[in-house]
Parts: C-alpha cells; sequence; structure tokens
C-alpha cells in the first residue's frame, strides 16, 4: 500500500467532491469516501503525502462510528468495497483501508466543536479575553489547562477556507434555537463519552470537532469522528499544563515547515522523508492505542 496523494478518477464513477484529504465518489443512493494521505498545514495541502495516514482516518473513523451508534446514528454503512461496480474493482488495490461507503446527507454548515482543554485558538482568545466565544472561564488558567466542563465552540467556514469561531447565538440565528441546542448537546455527549473511554486508553483527547447532517430527517453524525485530523490527541503520560503538549497529530509536519523558513504562501515546500515517516508513526500509534489492535491486518 503505497503513498496516495492523488486519485483524480475512479473508472465508472463519478466524482462527487473534492476537499483536503478525501476524495467523494456518487455511488446513485450512497457515496464512496476515499480518504488520501494529503495532509495540509497553514491551509495549503503539502507536495508530500504521509504514509498511510488515510487509512488510519478511515479505520478510526469506523472504530468510533461503531462505539458511538448508540449515543447517534451516523453515515457510516461499510468499509467493504466488494459491492463497487466491476469497472472500479481494478482500483480497488489502490483504496482499499483507505474507503468508506457512506449515505447521503444534507450537512449542517456548522463545525460542532467540543473542548475539554485550553488550547490552540482558545488559549490565544482566553489570554486577550478571559472567554472563548463568549464563554467566561475561570481566571488564572494556563496553556493546555483542563476546563472544569467541557465546552462548545462552534465555528463557520469562511469563503478562505479558515474555520472562524463563533458564539452560540450565532449558531440560534443560523440554525435556530432548538437545532443548535441539540447540536451542543450531542456534540459534548459523544465528546464526553470519547475522552472518558480514551483516558482509558493513556491518551487525553483535548478538543475534537464534528460535522452533522440530516437523513431520513434524523440528525447524524457524518464525515469522520475522531481522528488525528479532527481532534488533539496528547499522551496523558507526558501532560503538563502550562506548556503545549506532544501531540498525536501533524505537529511534526508544522514544526518542520515554521524551521524551514516557508513564509506559510503557497505552494508549500515537500517535507523530507523523516519527518513524513516519524509523522505516520504517530498517527498509527494514535489508531492502535485508541483501538486496542493493530493497523494491520485491517479489520
Amino acid at each position: 500500500m503505497g503513498v496516495l496523494v492523488d486519485l483524480p478518477t475512479i473508472p465508472g464513477l463519478r466524482p462527487f467532491g473534492r476537499g483536503k484529504v478525501r476524495e467523494t465518489f456518487d455511488l446513485g443512493d450512497r457515496l464512496l469516501m476515499v480518504a488520501s494521505d494529503r495532509i495540509s498545514a497553514y491551509d495549503s495541502i503539502l507536495p508530500t503525502g504521509i504514509p498511510k495516514k488515510g487509512i488510519v482516518l478511515t479505520q478510526l473513523s469506523k472504530f468510533w462510528f461503531e462505539r458511538t451508534g448508540d449515543i447517534i446514528p451516523n453515515h457510516m454503512l461499510t468499509t467493504d468495497l466488494s459491492s463497487l461496480p466491476e469497472t472500479a474493482q481494478s482500483m480497488r488495490d489502490a483504496i482499499e483501508g483507505r474507503s468508506m461507503i457512506v449515505r447521503k446527507a444534507e450537512r449542517i454548515d456548522i463545525e460542532c466543536v467540543a473542548r475539554g482543554y485550553l488550547s490552540g485558538s482558545a488559549w490565544a482568545e482566553y489570554r486577550q479575553s478571559g472567554s472563548v466565544v463568549g464563554i467566561a472561564l475561570p481566571s488564572g488558567l494556563t496553556e493546555s489547562a483542563k476546563l472544569p466542563e467541557p465546552i462548545f465552540t462552534p465555528a463557520t467556514k469562511s469563503s478562505s477556507g479558515h474555520d472562524i469561531n463563533v458564539p452560540f447565538e450565532h449558531v440560534v440565528s443560523e440554525v435556530g434555537e432548538d437545532l443548535a441546542r441539540q447540536l451542543r448537546d450531542i456534540t459534548l455527549r459523544i465528546y464526553r463519552a470519547a475522552e472518558d473511554y480514551a483516558a482509558g486508553r493513556g491518551i487525553i483527547i483535548a478538543d475534537t470537532k464534528f460535522e452533522l447532517g440530516f437523513i431520513d430527517g434524523k440528525l447524524t453524525l457524518i464525515d469522520e469522528a475522531l481522528t488525528p485530523d479532527s481532534s488533539r490527541f496528547w499522551d496523558a503520560e507526558q501532560y503538563a499544563p502550562g506548556r503545549a503538549q506532544p501531540s498525536f497529530d501533524k505537529q511534526f509536519v508544522r514544526d518542520w515547515l515554521t524551521s524551514s523558513g516557508w513564509d506559510r504562501e503557497p505552494p508549500a515546500p515537500p517535507l523530507p522523508d523523516e519527518i513524513a515517516e516519524a509523522t505516520s508513526r504517530k498517527y498509527i500509534e494514535a489508531y492502535e492505542r485508541l483501538s486496542g489492535r493493530p493497523l494491520f491486518p485491517l479489520a
């Protein structure tokens, strides 16, 4: 299984959408989502892929979809590709393990973010105002501090692709109070359940984001769930508030890009092999510690 960066076509399937990481194809009443090994940083897609990253994203999402199915339904149907049209089977080796067949959904254009720890943009905002998207927090908190209770800090997408944190009242104005409350409550419910489980595996889920939508009128978890791309995972043994934490994500990539002198304007530079491999190992470790099983052979 080599590094998959570009997947322009699959014979016999009509492209449905292309994201920073995923390629989506139309199967009529279903979709085929293929997670590539692409990685983005500072709003640029890098020319270098991270080995097996797309497999980790798919398999970890599958794990969490199955684990949280009693909290909220999700869009996953199967990771078995045997039902794909015969014309697409020629690509099966390339997309096996990194693909999921899902139900189509009506997406809600709100990033549903849960935070249990003070990090990233929340830490930056807290230092300025003592609050995060209008939620007042106790004074004297330090970077990476655990919050008294997890908070819901939704975001919207701008035309430039940046996530923009917005107060709960903005969500109410966009989707109505009843749905806004449902989004908040289900986001925090999933986060609490996942964070409690992960703690038993030695991992802190500092924050995470979800996408939700409607399928047959029911609120449904879609896209991905609790992966290193959508979450901050910290090693509980190394956790020490008051500083940034070592994480199971693309921090190796960000650190190298910063030290390389790149001005963050496209195009991004290629990554050295050792940085790509180190990042891959972190993604795989996150999967294996959370799932309790090796990534290969695939389940």
